[in-house]
């Protein structure tokens, strides 16, 4: 894995999500459209990558899906799907980019309470960018398990708050 300081990347990415927050919400009127992800965290790295989470209904999440793909996203492969989740990426090769369509007042919502725990305790932050370098050199499959590990045990921690 690689990884990018804040001022490396975070410029970038916010102007793609101010970008895509307008193209989903002209899709999905009615949707939540919040920057998740390292991206979303002032001095987090990262690998550049830009997640946005979009919370609907439960009841419409499926029509949903052909809703985001019409605007250049197709389900990412080899994920988590559920009813009330669906993760979708760019079909844009040069960005790197998905959404978490997520059915409001799931348990899917921790995307948020993540960001919300980093975003508010720099310790946290400064954990978590500690994690990242560990991982430097290793393979997607390797930093997923460190990360999901990460994210387990802030969201516990933020929880008993």
């Amino acid at each position: 894995m690689q990884f990018f300081d804040a001022p490396d990347y975070q410029p970038r990415t916010r102007s793609l999500f101010t970008l895509y927050r307008e193209k989903i919400r002209q899709t999905l009127p009615s949707a939540r459209i919040e920057h998740i992800g390292a991206s979303a965290i002032p001095g987090a790295i990262s690998k550049g990558d830009l997640d946005i989470f979009v919370g609907v209904p439960a009841a419409t999440l499926a029509a949903a899906i052909p809703a985001v793909e019409s605007i250049g996203f197709r389900i990412k492969k080899n994920t988590l799907r559920t009813p009330e989740l669906c993760m979708l990426e760019s079909t844009d090769a040069s960005l790197d980019l998905a959404i978490q369509l997520v059915a409001d007042d799931s348990s899917f919502e921790n995307f948020l309470h993540f960001r919300d725990a980093l975003l508010t305790d720099p310790s946290r932050l400064s954990a978590y960018n500690a994690m990242k370098r560990s991982c430097v050199g290793f393979t997607p499959e390797a930093y997923r398990r460190v990360k999901s590990q990460f994210v387990i045990t802030t969201l516990g921690e933020s929880a008993d708050s």
